[in-house]
């Protein structure tokens, strides 16, 4: 379990179309991270957005709705980002992944 402390909060932008041999690459990364026992992660699907291809995908586009944006998030400590890192970014492809160092005040499964 995360501990209260210092902590980086890793966010990877990828599209809802983007495979990773096969599979939905979203489904992929957040298998590994359960498998690497990361404490927890998040996969957020965007509504509307744009990428370095600089095209607009919306919702409400009939042709570009499978390429709307997702980003999945979690945090962890510095040492265990690091260890995953490498595989993040080949699962990741042509997204974006970024990390912003953090607090945590109080871990998740803790009554304070």
């Amino acid at each position: 379990m995360l501990a209260t402390g210092k902590a980086l909060k890793v966010s990877i932008y990828v599209t809802d179309g983007a495979t990773h041999h096969g599979q939905p690459v979203h489904n992929v990364i957040l298998d590994f991270l359960f498998k690497s026992g990361v404490s927890g992660a998040t996969a957020l699907k965007g509504f509307a957005g744009f990428g370095s291809d600089h095209h607009l995908h919306t919702s409400a586009s009939i042709f570009l709705a499978d390429s709307l944006p997702l980003k999945i998030e979690f945090i962890e400590t510095p040492a265990k980002v690091d260890e995953l890192m490498p595989k993040l970014i080949e699962l990741a492809g042509t997204g974006m992944i970024e990390a912003q160092e953090t607090t945590v005040v109080k871990a998740a499964g803790s009554n304070g």
